[in-house]
């Protein structure tokens, strides 16, 4: 099987476009189709000194590996063509969700077998009156998927979040034993489809620190976490937790798990980052198509520089193609 991957570069100003042109060079065993403004990838390639051929992609042909040098095309406008790399423009954010739209429903439609994304830029598209939180949200949206799980995966370290984007103090709020358990069964059957493992286990980690010290530092984890996971468990989910978050990343407790499960963005993906940043994929469970992306930012200062590290995009490339062949066999 030679999948068919759509590739949307992102925010203008930012390094995505960067990226598309570097893993372009370099080619790949999966039809790449950038989802794009054309001008926008053939003028960072020439500031990059990259020679690159840009073909309009077709739909309808079969795929083909993506060879050195070469890339197809599906052409989307900017609306203000002239992007100055590091300086936002918010006229161009409706150009960006396009491309998402374009490569989410290619996906659905089985045209495309998988969309890898490369990084926007979250605040400008608010800026342009648009309500936005992430791609992780945006896309279960526009896929009518309820329970969208985000998991983060650096070689066989594997994150997923309860809650992504909320601010801290609403986080506690958020923890519900419908949450979790709505959750965990999206995560489960992720980590089984997506990996090939046929029995999960996972790692849940408790809110507060040390788990909440039997109740003295935090009842969440007593009224809330702890029940769902019993009634998980009686389901047939392989768990352990809530376990203190302080110690549950140790080599020694990695070795029983295949994925953790944090109870919100920065008790789960620091660690995660220190592992393995510039390599590691964002993969969204819970949808009806395959997602991956980058573990990064826009990265304003080095758009157009040539100092960007492409290793994160080549590996969410690589996993969408692996779940991908996995998915079809």
């Amino acid at each position: 099987m030679i999948p068919r991957l759509a590739v949307t570069a992102g925010e203008p100003a930012g390094i995505g476009p960067d990226l598309v042109a570097m893993l372009a060079a370099d080619g790949c065993a999966g039809e790449l189709v950038a989802i794009a403004d054309p001008a926008l990838i053939a003028s960072r390639a020439e500031a990059l000194g990259i020679h690159l051929q840009l073909r309009a992609y077709q739909p309808g042909q079969l795929p083909a590996p993506t060879p050195p040098g070469q890339l197809l095309v599906a052409a989307h406008a900017l609306a203000n063509p002239v992007v100055r790399p590091g300086r936002l423009d918010a006229a161009n954010a409706p150009y960006v969700l396009d491309t998402l739209r374009h490569a989410a429903a290619g996906c659905r439609s089985g045209e495309f077998d998988a969309m890898v994304t490369a990084p926007l830029h979250k605040g400008v598209i608010n800026d342009a009156g648009i309500p936005f939180s992430g791609h992780t949200e945006f896309l279960a949206g526009l896929t009518d998927s309820p329970q969208p799980v985000m998991l983060l995966v650096a070689g066989t370290l594997r994150v997923a979040l309860l809650t992504t984007h909320l601010p801290l103090r609403s986080v506690a709020d958020a923890i519900t034993g419908e949450r979790i358990e709505a959750v965990l069964k999206v995560l489960d059957a992720g980590l089984r489809e997506s990996f090939g493992l046929a029995a999960p286990r996972i790692a849940v980690l408790g809110l507060n620190p040390h788990a909440g010290e039997s109740g003295h530092l935090g009842d969440e984890e007593l009224r809330i976490i702890a029940p769902a996971l019993r009634r998980l468990r009686a389901a047939g989910l392989a768990l352990d937790g809530p376990l203190p978050a302080d110690s549950a990343f140790t080599t020694a407790a990695l070795a029983r798990c295949d994925a953790v499960l944090a109870m919100y963005h920065d008790q789960g993906l620091p660690v995660l980052k220190h592992a393995g940043f510039g390599q590691a994929v964002n993969i969204t469970l819970g949808l009806p198509i395959v997602r991956t992306s980058v573990d990064h930012g826009t990265a304003l200062d080095l758009a157009a520089t040539g100092r960007a590290d492409p290793g994160s995009l080549r590996s969410a490339i690589d996993l969408a193609l692996d779940i991908a062949r996995r998915r079809s066999a």
